[in-house]
């Protein structure tokens, strides 16, 4: 079993930036691939990113050049740095970890982005 609990959302302008942090309880060293997701208003949750154990990371079409996806094995910590913001980036942002057959969630951190 593993908590996450995500931070670092806000209010921010379009153009800017913000880096989101996903904090686990236990070591995520074994966990091949843990990701990013959002949830927009109205909308289902999509995928924004993922960064496997070997660092090879996947995009969302969406983010692709303005997202960075990272993963700190030695703090049990995965980042999504955004940059050039726009509104339509506006949602919970959620991070998962799926392991031993399970796919655990935080409970999400809100980004804002006004325009």
């Amino acid at each position: 079993q593993v908590q996450l609990v995500e931070s670092g959302g806000g209010l921010v302008q379009a153009g800017g930036s913000l880096r989101l942090s996903c904090a686990a309880s236990r070591s995520i060293f074994s966990i091949y691939a843990m990701g990013w997701y959002r949830q927009a208003p109205g909308k289902q949750r999509e995928l924004v990113a993922t960064i496997t154990s070997g660092g090879s990371t996947n995009y969302a079409d969406s983010v692709k050049g303005r997202f960075t996806i990272s993963r700190d094995n030695a703090k049990n910590t995965v980042y999504l740095q955004m940059n050039s913001l726009k509104p339509e980036d506006t949602a919970v942002y959620y991070c998962n970890a799926p392991t031993n057959g399970l796919s655990y969630w935080g409970k999400g951190t809100l980004v804002t982005v006004s325009s």
